[in-house]
């Protein structure tokens, strides 16, 4: 029971430390990024403060991890905390790790020399490229401080970087870059950490996106700022002015180059990327993008704006046209201000549904029934319909997920049995249905019993819960055809308890519904560098569904639907009771 409470306290104090934390994202300016450390972000005229004079050998240290969240021209400023030759040495470019909290521990002092021992607790590290990577685990690092001239300085240290996180965050900033989906109907958002100042943003954005996707994420993009893509002379005012280029100071001007020549609908995609790129780091347009000093598009020689791109508009969401419904009473409602409404088809007469799913235009419904047979490997059925009429059964299975709908509004996703994932293609024109397996042999090594699945808005990740446990998997096509769930990996270790249910707020963030009566609802991040507490004053654990959009979160808890709109102010979020559905059990549902 103490250890219990403890782990408790521990996730409250982390996720108010998180919340209270600044969280952006940026690295240093590079047209080509590098290992974290070796990154050169100086400003002209910036001056880096000097060690304060008699400190402690202690004190010392502790001043140098702070000092080493600064990257610029090769952590200068930690640099001053080192003598001469272990300045020469020092390899800060080998490592990046991010500790939770810093404690030295005296091995050895004499009068003029000092031996100290970090012992901290891992939380992350920041790969080249500004890639952050949750890590768990212990980490221990020997410093060895010498008198020199009166002042204690650090003459022996191991390669790489320290840096706490609470600092870290302070330092870097969290931006997207944004590559295509495999359709070129959206971008998808690759998180990176950067550090800088807002006049360095857009080089750094634009240097990492021609460098690519991260490893895992390649496979599922296409990148137009790929390969043969340069950019020639400084990024600018949109006046071709130079100066600084960032919030709301003129827009920017870009000048590439390009090896291979590109069409005019390639060529939209390539002005997409950049711009939802940029104006997710705000940076303000317009967006002024040229080939060889010629507009990358005559129609946009003045510049771009985000409403020129919005068909791809990662933020795009269908839930405001199709509604709000819930399954109350094994049935689908659709849910106004002021009643909710069976719906016309099948799903709104059901009685006996489990899960349920809108297709991302509203008009088709996969829902989940349980049919009460008596062989527990048949009870449940997946059903295909359309939102008005009938429809027909595609599988069954001792369990199966809330389904979850593809970009393109004719295929379904579900994991069935706890270890089978199904694709389900509903073909527009004849209506037919036909069921495929995924290829989920990557999740083995993460777990056996998959309660959750949901995709990304924009088809290329899949957020699962397994075992209790929160993955990302990364959806890849294969040559063949088939699809696969690739590369997961755990983005909720911190979590605390077992998760219940998950949706995508947003492309880059997942909400979580948790067994912990104190914190029932959190965010993270996709790259697993942040978790935040939602509020939790008026719920009542557990809450046991989630269903979310960029604009408003939806939970069921043991007493009613409450939703929270992302809008309000920051003191005044609170969970809202659903009017309409108070004190049934119902269950949120979105489009998607």
């Amino acid at each position: 029971m103490i250890g219990t409470r403890r782990r408790l306290a521990l996730l409250a104090t982390t996720l108010s430390v998180l919340l209270l934390t600044g969280a952006c994202a940026s690295l240093p300016e590079s047209s080509s990024p590098q290992a974290i450390g070796t990154l050169a972000t100086a400003v002209p005229g910036t001056s880096v403060e000097s060690p304060a004079s008699g400190r402690e050998p202690d004190l010392l240290v502790r001043d140098f991890v702070k000092a080493s969240t600064d990257p610029s021209n090769r952590h200068a400023a930690a640099r001053q905390y080192l003598t001469k030759d272990a300045s020469a040495r020092w390899d800060d470019a080998a490592s990046a790790v991010i500790v939770d909290k810093i404690d030295t521990l005296s091995a050895s002092r004499t009068s003029s020399e000092a031996v100290y021992t970090i012992r901290v607790n891992k939380v992350g590290r920041l790969d080249p490229g500004g890639l952050y990577v949750p890590e768990e685990g212990s980490f221990e690092a020997k410093m060895t401080l010498t008198l020199t001239d009166g002042e204690w300085r650090i003459s022996d240290l191991p390669p790489g970087v320290i840096m706490e996180r609470p600092q870290f965050l302070g330092a870097y900033q969290r931006k997207s870059l944004f590559f295509l989906d495999p359709t070129s109907q959206t971008v998808v958002p690759d998180l990176r950490w950067i550090s800088g100042g807002q006049d360095q943003v857009a080089a750094q954005l634009i240097g990492l996106m021609i460098d690519g996707p991260k490893a895992a994420l390649a496979p599922a993009v296409r990148n137009e700022l790929g390969n043969g893509v340069s950019v020639i002379g400084p990024i600018t005012k949109a006046d071709g002015k130079p100066g600084q280029v960032g919030v709301g100071l003129g827009g920017v001007r870009i000048n590439f180059r390009l090896d291979n020549p590109m069409d005019a609908a390639t060529r939209g995609l390539f002005a997409a990327q950049v711009i939802w790129t940029l104006a997710n780091a705000d940076v303000a347009g317009p967006y002024v993008l040229e080939i060889d000093g010629e507009p990358l598009d005559a129609a946009h020689a003045e510049g771009w704006t985000t409403a020129d791109v919005a068909s791809t508009n990662p933020l795009a969401t269908t839930s405001a046209t199709v509604g709000l419904h819930a399954l109350r009473n094994g049935s689908l409602v659709s849910v106004s201000e002021q009643e909710a409404t069976p719906v016309p088809g099948f799903a709104g007469n059901a009685g006996n549904l489990t899960a349920a799913a809108l297709s991302r235009d509203g008009k088709l419904v996969a829902a989940v029934a349980d049919t009460a047979r008596p062989d527990p490997a048949t009870r449940f059925d997946l059903s295909l319909g359309t939102y008005g009429d009938g429809s027909a059964p595609v599988l069954e299975g001792s369990a199966i997920t809330r389904p979850s709908w593809e970009l393109d509004n004719n295929a379904v996703w579900a994991a069935v049995n706890g270890n089978t994932v199904v694709r389900v293609v509903r073909e527009p024109g004849t209506g037919r249905v036909s069921v495929t397996n995924v290829d989920v042999g990557a999740l083995t090594s993460v777990g056996s019993t998959i309660s959750e699945l949901r995709l990304s808005r924009d088809g290329v990740r899949a957020a699962m819960i397994i075992d209790g446990k929160v993955y990302l998997a990364v959806v890849v096509r294969t040559p063949s055809g088939v699809y696969a769930l690739t590369s997961p990996r755990a983005v909720a270790s911190g979590l605390g308890s077992t998760a219940l249910s998950l949706d995508w707020s947003n492309s880059d963030t997942i909400v979580i519904a948790r067994s912990g009566a104190d914190i029932p609802v959190v965010q993270v991040a996709i790259d697993g560098s942040r978790m935040d507490a939602l509020p939790s004053g008026n719920l009542t654990a557990p809450v046991t569904s989630v269903d979310a959009s960029p604009t408003t979160e939806y939970v069921a808890d043991a007493r009613a639907v409450f939703q929270l709109n992302n809008n309000d102010p920051a003191g005044d979020r609170r969970w809202r009771e659903v009017t309409v559905l108070t004190g049934q059990k119902a269950i949120p549902v979105l489009p998607g």
